[in-house]
C-alpha cells in the first residue's frame, strides 16, 4: 500500500487511555554484585510495559523502533519493590513515543524514589506489516503535559541520532574476526 492511500489515523486519544502499571518487588536473582537490581531486568520490564501502552494506543502490533534513554537515578535494593508506569507522551504519523517512570518503595520504611525514566519509540504496523498510521496523544495531567512539552525535540533528537546510528553502520565490518 503506498503512502497516500494508507487509510487516515483515527481520532485523537489521551495519554491516561494507554497507561500501564506493573508493580514486583525484588528477590536475590535479581540483583547484580552490587545488591542491586540488575539493569538489564529494569530495561526488559521497560521494554514490556512500554510496549502494552503503545498496542493500547493505536490498537495494532508495534515494534520497537529505539530505545531512546534508560536513566538510572536511584538503586533499586532488595528491600524494595519497583513500580513501572508508563503511557504514551507524543506521536508522528506512524511512531508513538513512550515514557516510562520507575518508582521504587522501601518495603520497611514506605519510602518512595523515581529510581528510573525512560523513553522509547515505536512503530504502528498495520496488518499488511507497513507502518500504520496512529492517533494523536492529548496529554492532560501537569505531569504528562510536563513529559510531552518537549517531545517533538526528542523527535528531531531522534532523527538526527538514527542518521549518524546508520552512517556508523555503513562503515563497520561484518566478516567475522578470524577471517
Amino acid at each position: 500500500m503506498s503512502e497516500s492511500s494508507q487509510p487516515a489515523a483515527p481520532a485523537s486519544k489521551y495519554c491516561r487511555e494507554s497507561r500501564v502499571f506493573k508493580t514486583g518487588r525484588v528477590f536475590p536473582n535479581d540483583v547484580n554484585n552490587h545488591q542491586t537490581l540488575f539493569g538489564g531486568k529494569l530495561m526488559s520490564n521497560i521494554d514490556e510495559v512500554a510496549s502494552i501502552s503503545a498496542m493500547r494506543h493505536c490498537r495494532c502490533n508495534v515494534v520497537t523502533a529505539s530505545t531512546d534513554s534508560v536513566d538510572f537515578l536511584s538503586p533499586i535494593r532488595p528491600t524494595d519493590s519497583f513500580c513501572f508506569e508508563s503511557f504514551v507522551s507524543w506521536t508522528g504519523r506512524t511512531s508513538i513515543e513512550v515514557f516510562v517512570k520507575v518508582i521504587a518503595e522501601n518495603l520497611y520504611s514506605g519510602e518512595r524514589t523515581v529510581a528510573a525514566t525512560s523513553f522509547l519509540t515505536f512503530v504502528a504496523i498495520g496488518p499488511d506489516g507497513s507502518p500504520a498510521p496512529v492517533p494523536k496523544v492529548i496529554p492532560e495531567t501537569d505531569e504528562e503535559k510536563l513529559v510531552s512539552d518537549l517531545a517533538e525535540e526528542r523527535s528531531e533528537q531522534r532523527k538526527v541520532r538514527r542518521a549518524a546510528s546508520k552512517k556508523l553502520a555503513g562503515q563497520l565490518i561484518t566478516t567475522k574476526y578470524w577471517e
